[in-house]
Formats: C-alpha cells, structure tokens, sequence
C-alpha cells in the first residue's frame, strides 16, 4: 500500500510539473489586436519561450559562483557489502575466512578551494547573465516587430478582399447595365458576354483574397505559437494605423539605436562576458588554497555468528595452554606460576554475539581527518599561456563583432528612415491616382449608360481604377511596415 501511494503521489507531482512547463493554450480570441497577438507571442511562441528559458540556468550560474566562492562543499555517502566465506590468494599466501561476512560504511565530507578562478567566477557569471538578459530583450523586439510585421500582414489582405469584394459589385452593376442596353439594341451580345466574363474574373480574385486572408491570419497564429481556429476568418483584426508624416530626426534616432538596440547590447554584454574570461584565465597564474575534513566509519558482521565465538573460543583455549606450559616444572620449577585466563564464559560468549551484530548502522567511527594545502603551478606546458591567449583572442573579437554591429544598426536605422520617407511620399501620390482612376471609371461608368462610350473603355477604367486602389493599398502598408522595419532597427517602439 505504501508503495503504491507513493507511487500515485510521484505521478501526481510530475504531472504537475509538466502543466507548470506547458502552460496551457488559450481558446482562439474573436477579436484580436495588436498588443494581444503580442502578448500571446510572448507567451507562447516556441522559439521565443527556449531563449527566455536560459534566464533561470544563468541566474543560477550567479548563485554557483558565489558558493564556490564563500562556501564549502559537502558530500555524504553510504555503502553495503557482501563477502562470502572460503580462501583468497594474496602476495603468494592463501587466506580463508571460515564465515561469509556483510558491512556498511559511510563517509562524510567536506571541501573548500580559493583560487583565481574562483575568484574571478562571480564577476564571469554576472556577465553572463548580462549577456542572457539582453538576449531574451533582443528576442522580445524581435519577436515583437515580427509579429507585428504579420499582423499588418493580415489587415492588408482583409482590405485587398473589400477592394474586390468592391469590383464584383461594380462588374454585378455593368453586366446588368450592359444586358439592360442589349434588351433596347443599343449594346451587342459581345458588351454582355464581357461583362460576364469580367464579373467571373472578379469572382475568382474575390475567392483568391478571401483565401490571402486564411492564409495571413494563419500564418499570425503560428507567429503567435496558438492553434488557429477551424475558420481563421471568425478573428476580427480591430487595430487601424493612421498614415501620418514622419517627425522623427535621423540623428536622433541614429543616437537611440546606439543606445539601445538589442543587437548591439547582447554583442556587448558577450564582449563583457569575454573579458571577464580573460581576467579568469589570467587568473590561473594564483595559487590555490585548499581544505578538506573527513568523517567515516565502518561496520563488519560475520552472517555465522558461532564463527566469532569459536574464534575466540580457540585464541583463549590456546592463550591456556600457552599459560599452562610456562607454568610447568620444565619451565617454571618452584616459581610463582603466572596467572591463567579462565575459559569464555556465557557472559563472554553473549557479548561477543552482540558485538558481531553491528550490520547496518552500528558504526565504528574512524578518527576524524583533516588537510590543508596550498599549491602554485609554475609550468604547466604552457597550456596556462595558451589558454590565456585563446581567451584574449576571443575577446577582442567579440569586440570587433560589437563595432560591426553598431555599424550594420546604423545602416539599418538610415535605410529604414529614407524608405520611410519614400513610402509616405508614395501614399501621397497613390492616393491622387486612385481619386483621378475613381473620376476616370466614373466618367466611362456614364459615358456607356448614355451610349457615348464602349465596354471596351468602361472596361479599361475599371482594371485603371482596381490597379489604383489596390497601389494605394499596398503604398499604404508598405508605409506601416516601414514604421515597423525602423522600429526594428532602432530597437525599441516609436509610435
């Protein structure tokens, strides 16, 4: 029964740890913004939750560090043994043990060490915490303006299918204009017969949006690390962003990337962690202080217990004879006889019986040990040397790494800013040609309801002012994911 519960109780506790490290999904939302679908990344994306995951390993590498430093080490152990009776061969002379034979021991023990690199391994482990923390942030923005590039993703595909949902309904409109000029003569079955396959082809690009927008809100979810719902189109996408001019100054942004921007603070804080294990390879040229004490004890029972009675039987019967032949006329005439042992009592014999049962736990404890030393390498094959350059080595091109970054951040902040500029510029003018193709098809629109215009130009206007809308749509986003792209690059949220 005891066995059996505690089973039951172990199944119950890594049951639980498993549910505290897989947390459990949430129910796709209806409605999804911006700052949810981000929290939910945070939260649940999988790559995302591995680098977080380093934040514990690298707080405890503080905590071993200092330990090392400022407190000893213990260890306990314990053991068990089996013997069994007969005769054993050593250095030529056969030994035999009349009575197979069980013990135990156990050992207590205690170490501490001061060295460099002891010393040295506190300021190492907070570096390389450092250098964690600032990962985990880089993977945040990073993660972030994913997720974010997504989502406006998304939103541009929902207004992709209201620009076609928008030409199905004006090509709806003319195949009924055009059928209504056929039924008075004044268009040919040809004028019908386009508007059908024109309102068939707006058809298919409507299914083919439709489609876009699974696809992108999907692609969200995964983004995400969430399950997306069997109809991925049951999620509204509220958010709305405002095309506004830029007021951001290049330098200021530029001074704010140096700053702050995740890239260049993880490069950094490993710079850091490198340097700081030079130091603790340079360290190697200290001595080293070391001290260490002992408790142990042992316990050994013969499993016959007759075994050590008759021994001792046998060395008190033979230790009177010995006394016997000494008290002898031949070798002892006339003189005071020496005093003989008497032969093992009961009471003897009882104590013998109880001091052979000492297995397990009945102890004979060893007499407490303790050392100290101190030790100083001078020549180690220069191995110390050549661990000493590796890790200079390794910092100055951590170094070097960080200098290349700050270079490539900055690349990237101006290349972001001058796209910036260029794609708001781009909206402007989009949206002037998406008025004049809007003016252009609502002239043709009534030059063919007047019967002054063909299909052919009614039809040409509708493709100039579907490509229009669907420019200023993309100019549109393309100017959202600018914003992103520079926030990206600057490292940090500017809106």
């Amino acid at each position: 029964m005891r066995l059996t519960g505690l089973a039951v109780i172990l199944v119950g506790w890594s049951a639980s740890v498993l549910s505290a490290q897989q947390p459990v999904l949430p129910s796709a939302p209806q409605t999804l913004t911006l700052e949810d679908a981000v929290d939910l990344a945070l939260r649940f994306n999988r790559q995302y939750r591995q680098i977080a995951n380093d934040r514990s390993a690298a707080a405890w590498g503080v905590r071993n560090a200092y330990s090392e430093l400022f407190l000893p080490s213990f260890s306990v152990g314990v053991g068990f043994g089996y013997q069994g009776a007969g005769s054993q061969a050593f250095l030529g002379e056969d030994f035999s043990l009349g009575s197979s034979t069980m013990g135990s021991d156990y050992s207590l023990g205690l170490n501490w060490q001061l060295s460099g690199t002891t010393l040295t391994q506190p300021g190492l482990a907070r570096a390389q915490r450092r250098a964690t923390e600032a990962q985990i942030e880089g993977a945040t923005v990073n993660l972030r303006s994913t997720v974010q590039q997504q989502y406006l993703a998304a939103l541009q595909a929902e207004a992709q299918v209201e620009i076609t949902q928008a030409q199905v309904t004006r090509n709806e409109e003319f195949l009924r204009l055009a059928q209504a000029r056929f039924q008075v003569g004044q268009a040919t079955m040809l004028d019908v017969r386009q508007a059908e396959v024109a309102k068939g082809e707006a058809d298919v690009s409507l299914l083919q949006a439709r489609q876009a927008v699974i696809v992108e809100k999907l692609r969200l979810f995964q983004q995400m690390g969430v399950p997306a719902p069997e109809d991925p189109t049951v999620v509204s996408l509220p958010d709305t962003f405002p095309v506004t001019e830029p007021t951001w100054n290049l330098s200021e942004l530029l001074r704010a990337a140096d700053e702050g921007n995740p890239d260049v603070a993880v490069l950094e804080a490993r710079a850091a962690a490198a340097r700081s294990n030079e130091k603790a390879a340079k360290a190697q040229w200290l001595p080293s202080l070391n001290f260490s004490a002992g408790w142990s004890g042992y316990t050994r029972e013969y499993t016959n217990a007759d075994f050590p009675v008759s021994v001792a039987r046998d060395g008190r019967n033979g230790t009177i004879a010995q006394c016997d032949l000494l008290n002898s006329d031949l070798l002892n005439p006339g003189l005071t006889p020496y005093p003989c042992p008497s032969p093992l009592s009961d009471a003897e014999v009882e104590d013998i019986i109880a001091g052979n049962n000492v297995f397990p736990f009945n102890f004979t404890s060893q007499p407490f040990s303790a050392r100290v030393s101190l030790s100083l390498p001078i020549f180690t094959q220069f191995g110390r040397e050549a661990r000493i350059a590796q890790a200079g080595q390794q910092a100055d091109d951590a170094m070097e790494q960080v200098e290349d970054q700050r270079l490539l951040v900055r690349t990237n902040v101006s290349q972001a800013y001058y796209g910036l500029v260029a794609a708001y510029q781009a909206v402007g003018i989009q949206a002037t040609s998406r008025v004049a193709a809007q003016e252009q098809l609502r002239l043709a629109t009534e030059r063919y309801r007047v019967g002054s215009g063909t299909f052919f130009e009614l039809l040409d206007a509708q493709v100039a002012a579907q490509r229009a809308e669907a420019d200023y749509i993309n100019a549109t986003y393309a100017y959202h994911r600018s914003i992103a792209s520079l926030e990206a690059a600057v490292g940090r949220p500017l809106r």
